[in-house]
Protein backbone atom coordinates (compact mmCIF):
# COMPACT_ATOMS: atom_id res chain seq x y z
CA UNK A 1 0.00 0.00 0.00
CA UNK A 2 2.86 2.24 1.07
CA UNK A 3 4.72 1.46 -2.37
CA UNK A 4 1.90 2.93 -4.15
CA UNK A 5 2.03 6.43 -2.05
CA UNK A 6 5.77 6.43 -2.28
CA UNK A 7 6.53 9.94 -2.09
CA UNK A 8 10.37 11.18 -1.47
CA UNK A 9 10.57 13.20 1.52
CA UNK A 10 11.04 16.35 -0.31
CA UNK A 11 7.51 16.08 -2.25
CA UNK A 12 5.70 14.96 0.70
CA UNK A 13 7.43 18.59 2.28
CA UNK A 14 6.42 20.31 -0.76
CA UNK A 15 2.70 18.27 0.17
CA UNK A 16 2.58 19.45 3.50
CA UNK A 17 3.49 23.28 2.74
CA UNK A 18 0.80 23.19 -0.31
CA UNK A 19 -2.14 21.67 2.54
CA UNK A 20 -0.74 24.36 5.22
CA UNK A 21 -1.39 27.11 2.92
CA UNK A 22 -4.02 26.01 1.44
CA UNK A 23 -6.26 25.61 4.83
CA UNK A 24 -4.36 28.61 6.32
CA UNK A 25 -6.45 30.80 3.71
CA UNK A 26 -9.21 28.32 4.32
CA UNK A 27 -9.32 29.47 8.26
CA UNK A 28 -9.14 32.41 7.23
CA UNK A 29 -12.08 32.89 4.16
CA UNK A 30 -13.94 29.42 5.06
CA UNK A 31 -13.49 28.27 1.50
CA UNK A 32 -10.55 28.41 -0.91
CA UNK A 33 -8.34 25.21 0.18
CA UNK A 34 -9.21 23.14 -2.65
CA UNK A 35 -9.15 26.11 -5.01
CA UNK A 36 -5.44 26.49 -3.91
CA UNK A 37 -4.63 22.78 -3.12
CA UNK A 38 -6.52 21.31 -6.32
CA UNK A 39 -3.98 22.53 -9.04
CA UNK A 40 -0.33 22.14 -6.71
CA UNK A 41 -1.06 19.13 -5.86
CA UNK A 42 -1.26 17.36 -8.98
CA UNK A 43 1.57 18.03 -9.94
CA UNK A 44 2.92 15.42 -7.26
CA UNK A 45 -0.10 13.11 -7.44
CA UNK A 46 -2.28 11.29 -9.48
CA UNK A 47 -5.52 13.54 -10.26
CA UNK A 48 -8.50 10.38 -8.96
CA UNK A 49 -6.08 10.08 -6.03
CA UNK A 50 -6.50 14.06 -4.70
CA UNK A 51 -10.00 14.57 -5.79
CA UNK A 52 -11.00 12.15 -2.52
CA UNK A 53 -7.94 12.88 -0.49
CA UNK A 54 -9.42 16.96 -0.63
CA UNK A 55 -12.93 15.71 -0.32
CA UNK A 56 -12.00 13.99 2.93
CA UNK A 57 -10.22 16.96 4.60
CA UNK A 58 -12.77 19.92 3.41
CA UNK A 59 -15.33 17.56 5.02
CA UNK A 60 -13.37 17.46 8.30
CA UNK A 61 -12.44 21.42 7.83
CA UNK A 62 -15.98 22.04 7.70
CA UNK A 63 -17.32 20.24 10.72
CA UNK A 64 -14.73 22.17 12.55
CA UNK A 65 -15.58 25.15 11.59
CA UNK A 66 -19.16 25.15 10.94
CA UNK A 67 -19.47 24.12 14.48
CA UNK A 68 -17.66 26.76 15.76
CA UNK A 69 -19.62 29.29 13.80
CA UNK A 70 -22.77 27.28 14.14
CA UNK A 71 -24.61 31.01 15.89
CA UNK A 72 -24.28 32.86 12.88
CA UNK A 73 -25.33 30.50 10.14
CA UNK A 74 -27.81 31.83 7.92
CA UNK A 75 -29.91 28.46 7.47
CA UNK A 76 -32.98 30.70 5.05
CA UNK A 77 -30.05 30.91 2.59
CA UNK A 78 -28.51 27.66 3.28
CA UNK A 79 -31.84 25.28 2.46
CA UNK A 80 -32.93 26.05 -0.94
CA UNK A 81 -29.18 24.77 -1.95
CA UNK A 82 -29.64 21.29 -0.76
CA UNK A 83 -31.87 19.74 -3.31
CA UNK A 84 -29.79 21.42 -6.27
CA UNK A 85 -26.50 20.35 -4.99
CA UNK A 86 -27.69 16.53 -4.01
CA UNK A 87 -28.47 16.51 -8.35
CA UNK A 88 -24.91 18.26 -8.86
CA UNK A 89 -23.06 15.84 -6.82
CA UNK A 90 -24.79 12.63 -8.94
CA UNK A 91 -23.92 14.50 -12.04
CA UNK A 92 -20.45 15.32 -10.61
CA UNK A 93 -18.98 11.81 -9.44
CA UNK A 94 -20.69 10.13 -12.85
CA UNK A 95 -18.44 12.60 -15.17
CA UNK A 96 -14.94 12.15 -12.41
CA UNK A 97 -15.58 8.40 -13.23
CA UNK A 98 -16.07 8.48 -17.16
CA UNK A 99 -14.83 11.09 -18.76
CA UNK A 100 -11.51 13.46 -19.62
CA UNK A 101 -12.01 16.38 -17.40
CA UNK A 102 -9.59 18.69 -18.82
CA UNK A 103 -12.09 20.55 -21.03
CA UNK A 104 -13.86 21.14 -17.89
CA UNK A 105 -11.35 22.15 -15.93
CA UNK A 106 -10.57 24.82 -18.43
CA UNK A 107 -13.56 26.34 -18.65
CA UNK A 108 -14.03 26.11 -14.80
CA UNK A 109 -10.63 27.94 -14.92
CA UNK A 110 -12.04 30.60 -17.16
CA UNK A 111 -15.35 31.10 -14.70
CA UNK A 112 -13.43 31.25 -11.92
CA UNK A 113 -11.36 33.93 -13.35
CA UNK A 114 -13.90 36.21 -14.88
CA UNK A 115 -15.88 36.28 -11.73
CA UNK A 116 -12.66 37.12 -9.46
CA UNK A 117 -11.52 40.25 -11.69
CA UNK A 118 -15.52 41.23 -11.63
CA UNK A 119 -14.99 41.21 -7.83
CA UNK A 120 -11.65 43.33 -8.03
CA UNK A 121 -13.04 45.67 -9.94
CA UNK A 122 -14.78 48.91 -8.56
CA UNK A 123 -18.40 48.33 -10.00
CA UNK A 124 -21.43 48.18 -7.94
CA UNK A 125 -21.94 44.42 -6.13
CA UNK A 126 -25.47 42.78 -6.95
CA UNK A 127 -27.55 41.64 -4.57
CA UNK A 128 -29.79 38.58 -5.67
CA UNK A 129 -32.98 36.42 -4.52
CA UNK A 130 -32.61 32.85 -3.23
CA UNK A 131 -33.56 31.69 -6.64
CA UNK A 132 -29.88 31.96 -7.23
CA UNK A 133 -29.76 28.82 -5.21
CA UNK A 134 -31.04 26.63 -8.24
CA UNK A 135 -27.87 27.39 -10.16
CA UNK A 136 -25.30 27.82 -7.58
CA UNK A 137 -26.38 24.53 -5.74
CA UNK A 138 -26.31 22.27 -8.98
CA UNK A 139 -23.19 23.49 -10.07
CA UNK A 140 -21.54 23.69 -6.90
CA UNK A 141 -22.77 20.11 -6.28
CA UNK A 142 -21.23 19.00 -10.38
CA UNK A 143 -17.96 20.71 -10.29
CA UNK A 144 -17.15 19.78 -6.30
CA UNK A 145 -17.67 16.14 -7.49
CA UNK A 146 -15.32 16.95 -10.50
CA UNK A 147 -12.22 18.81 -9.14
CA UNK A 148 -12.99 19.31 -5.60
CA UNK A 149 -13.60 23.11 -6.01
CA UNK A 150 -17.31 23.40 -6.28
CA UNK A 151 -16.91 26.60 -3.95
CA UNK A 152 -16.90 29.38 -6.33
CA UNK A 153 -20.66 28.64 -7.08
CA UNK A 154 -21.47 28.88 -3.25
CA UNK A 155 -19.16 31.90 -2.47
CA UNK A 156 -21.14 33.84 -5.70
CA UNK A 157 -24.80 33.04 -3.96
CA UNK A 158 -23.67 33.60 -0.68
CA UNK A 159 -22.23 36.87 -2.35
CA UNK A 160 -25.16 37.29 -3.83
CA UNK A 161 -26.96 37.11 -0.50
CA UNK A 162 -24.80 40.13 0.93
CA UNK A 163 -23.49 38.30 4.34
CA UNK A 164 -20.94 39.66 6.39
CA UNK A 165 -18.09 37.69 6.58
CA UNK A 166 -18.80 35.94 10.60
CA UNK A 167 -22.05 35.14 8.34
CA UNK A 168 -20.44 33.67 5.33
CA UNK A 169 -17.43 32.05 6.90
CA UNK A 170 -20.10 29.49 9.15
CA UNK A 171 -22.76 29.21 6.34
CA UNK A 172 -20.12 28.11 3.38
CA UNK A 173 -18.45 25.79 5.78
CA UNK A 174 -21.81 23.81 6.18
CA UNK A 175 -22.69 23.80 2.68
CA UNK A 176 -19.47 22.03 2.44
CA UNK A 177 -20.17 19.79 4.98
CA UNK A 178 -23.10 18.43 3.55
CA UNK A 179 -22.34 18.61 -0.23
CA UNK A 180 -18.80 16.86 1.46
CA UNK A 181 -21.16 13.85 2.71
CA UNK A 182 -23.26 13.54 -0.33
CA UNK A 183 -20.05 12.88 -2.19
CA UNK A 184 -18.33 11.03 -0.08
CA UNK A 185 -21.33 8.80 0.07
CA UNK A 186 -21.36 9.13 -3.80
CA UNK A 187 -17.61 8.32 -4.22
CA UNK A 188 -17.59 5.07 -2.00
CA UNK A 189 -20.51 3.67 -3.90
CA UNK A 190 -18.27 4.66 -7.18
CA UNK A 191 -15.54 3.28 -6.17
CA UNK A 192 -13.38 5.84 -6.06
CA UNK A 193 -11.79 6.32 -2.77
CA UNK A 194 -9.20 3.51 -2.09
CA UNK A 195 -6.97 2.52 1.10
CA UNK A 196 -4.29 4.25 -0.50
CA UNK A 197 -5.97 7.57 -0.35
CA UNK A 198 -7.15 6.97 3.36
CA UNK A 199 -3.63 6.26 4.45
CA UNK A 200 -2.78 10.18 3.21
CA UNK A 201 -5.51 11.92 4.46
CA UNK A 202 -4.70 10.45 7.88
CA UNK A 203 -1.33 11.68 7.52
CA UNK A 204 -2.28 15.10 6.05
CA UNK A 205 -4.87 15.30 9.02
CA UNK A 206 -2.56 17.15 11.45
CA UNK A 207 -1.32 19.77 9.09
CA UNK A 208 -5.07 20.49 7.99
CA UNK A 209 -5.68 21.46 11.66
CA UNK A 210 -2.66 23.35 12.06
CA UNK A 211 -3.07 25.39 9.18
CA UNK A 212 -7.36 26.52 10.06
CA UNK A 213 -5.98 27.45 13.55
CA UNK A 214 -3.29 29.66 12.27
CA UNK A 215 -5.88 30.96 9.64
CA UNK A 216 -8.63 31.31 12.63
CA UNK A 217 -6.57 33.87 14.39
CA UNK A 218 -6.32 36.01 11.04
CA UNK A 219 -10.12 35.72 10.61
CA UNK A 220 -10.85 37.87 13.84
CA UNK A 221 -8.34 40.52 13.28
CA UNK A 222 -9.26 40.50 9.09
CA UNK A 223 -11.75 43.92 7.98
CA UNK A 224 -14.86 42.96 5.50
CA UNK A 225 -13.50 45.35 2.47
CA UNK A 226 -10.06 43.31 3.22
CA UNK A 227 -12.11 40.20 3.30
CA UNK A 228 -13.78 40.26 0.19
CA UNK A 229 -10.43 41.79 -1.37
CA UNK A 230 -8.50 38.11 0.20
CA UNK A 231 -11.47 35.96 -1.47
CA UNK A 232 -11.43 37.59 -5.06
CA UNK A 233 -7.28 37.20 -5.03
CA UNK A 234 -8.03 33.71 -3.96
CA UNK A 235 -10.14 32.31 -6.61
CA UNK A 236 -8.12 35.05 -9.08
CA UNK A 237 -5.00 33.38 -8.55
CA UNK A 238 -6.61 29.65 -8.29
CA UNK A 239 -7.69 29.73 -11.73
CA UNK A 240 -5.03 31.29 -13.10
CA UNK A 241 -2.91 27.80 -12.12
CA UNK A 242 -6.03 25.91 -13.41
CA UNK A 243 -5.92 27.30 -16.70
CA UNK A 244 -1.91 26.95 -17.07
CA UNK A 245 -2.07 23.15 -15.86
CA UNK A 246 -4.63 22.75 -18.17
CA UNK A 247 -3.90 24.17 -21.16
Amino acid sequence: MLDQLALSFPAMAVVMVILFFAYFIRGIAGFGSALIAMPLLTLQLDFVMVVPIICLLDYLASLSQGFKGRRHICYADLWPLLPFTVVGVLCGTYLLANLDTRVMAIGLAAFIISFACYSLLPLPQFLGSRRWAVPAGFCGGTVGAVFSTGGPFYVIYYRLRDLDKSQFRATISISFAIDGTLRIIAFICAGLISWHSIVLFLLLVPVMFVGLYCGGKVHVRISQQNFVRLVSGILLLSGLVLLVKNL
